[in-house]
């Protein structure tokens, strides 16, 4: 099955593209599901197609929101513009939208967004009739319905599912709890929710609003309508099984840290490893708890248990290492990193790499450099995005990451 990987911005694309994906989906400035993201300009997305092909990812570009009829006439320049860049795919929920892409980027494959909600056969014929080469599946099906659908396809048309990340309360994200509370400029449906199913509930007999009551509480709160994420790890297997050609891994608002740790358990699990080698590593990303979704036909919503989950942060990216000699032939290496967050000597350092297991080591002296000043002793990590050097048992490679 193809990996398909969340590039939310610049940085997130590299990490997705390092660490195993196939292909990566991301969005410009307008039309995409997640606006909060960073998103790409014009010329960062023209610079992320042309990095991403040298490395054989495709790229799909999303334009899923709801489309109005300003939105579809200022589609065709940025749909001539994907043309031109030899973008894969186009990932689209509006009839309006899909048949612009077919007249406006020909070359641009048209993928039906879950946003669409196809849920059967028939439906995904149609699609397929208008042009549509692959339908991103409802997330609301569970595996014995993809594998009857599949059944009556055949090899007319891909199917894609999501396997891992967050998790909507709603019908396909088709929520209106957002514009309701916040306001229509904060509409899920058109990428800025604001994630009122994740805040803390109570319930309000109307003569008494100063006695709110909590439906179901922990330390925490009440979260009745919050959802559990989605893993598939374990999975994987019986997905492909159900005529899957393509999972998907949520997060355009995830960091690269993030993207990183998910794509490589993926990417080791769909090559062959057994998956619990790698399930450690998912639950120490930022998650909460985890679910197999609709998949099984369970409820993925979780009330008094959303909080999240994150054992590492991301303190640092390796940008190279150099061999020390060392008369005791302990085989040091210096490496040059570019930091994230703080860290201190003597915390453990934990380093992901693509193509091997997570390796530790303990964090020893290290050196800041300072313009016109060369090296200079530093008593930790601590100055975002400035470059430090520090002594490490093996070498990294540029882009791996050091997390505590």
């Amino acid at each position: 099955m193809e990996l398909l990987a969340p590039a939310g911005g610049p940085e997130q694309l590299r990490a997705a593209v390092r660490f195993g994906a196939d292909a990566v989906y991301l969005a410009g400035p307008r039309w995409g599901m997640r606006a909060r993201a960073q998103n790409f300009a014009n010329d960062e997305l023209e610079q992320a197609v042309g990095f991403a092909h040298e490395h054989g990812v495709a790229v799909h570009v999303t334009l899923n929101t709801l489309m109005f009829d300003e939105d579809l006439d200022e589609l065709p320049r940025y749909l001539r513009f994907l043309e031109d860049l030899r973008v894969d795919a186009a990932i689209v929920a509006d009839l309006g939208a899909m048949e612009l892409v077919r007249s406006c980027a020909p070359h641009v494959a048209v993928h039906v967004s879950t946003q669409a909600s196809v849920t059967n056969a028939r439906t995904a014929l149609a699609y397929a009739r208008m042009g549509a080469t692959r339908i991103v599946l409802a997330r609301e099906m569970s595996l014995e319905q993809i594998e009857q659908l599949h059944r009556r396809l055949g090899d007319a048309v891909e199917l894609e599912a999501f396997a891992h990340g967050a998790m909507c309360m709603a019908v396909s994200g088709r929520c209106l709890l957002s514009s309701a509370l916040v306001g229509t400029d904060r509409s899920a449906s058109l990428g800025a929710c604001t994630q009122p199913c994740r805040w803390n509930w109570n319930l309000v007999e109307e003569t008494r609003p100063n006695l709110p009551m909590p439906l179901e509480e922990d330390e925490r709160g009440s979260y009745l309508l919050s959802a559990n994420d989605l893993c598939m790890l374990e999975h994987l297997d019986e997905l492909e099984r159900a005529g899957v050609a393509s999972i998907k891994i949520e997060g355009r608002n995830k960091g690269a840290y993030y993207v990183a740790a998910v794509t490589n358990a993926y990417r080791h699990v769909l090559d062959g490893d057994d998956p619990a080698q790698w399930m450690g590593e998912l639950e120490a990303t930022s998650h909460r708890p985890f679910s197999t979704g609709f998949f099984y036909n369970n409820p993925t919503q979780n009330p008094g248990h959303a909080e999240y989950a994150r054992d590492r942060t991301l303190v640092a990216v390796a940008e190279k290492s150099t061999p020390v000699e060392e008369q005791d032939g302990t085989g040091q290496w210096l490496t040059q990193v570019v930091c994230r967050n703080k860290a201190l000597p003597n915390d453990t350092i934990t380093v992901l790499a693509p193509h091997q297991p997570a390796r530790t080591f303990v964090l020893g002296s290290v050196e800041r450099l300072v313009p016109e000043e060369g090296w200079q002793p530093a008593q930790k990590l601590s100055v975002n995005m400035e470059t430090y050097r520090m002594r490490t048992p093996f070498a990294l490679g540029p882009g791996d990451m050091l997390c505590v």
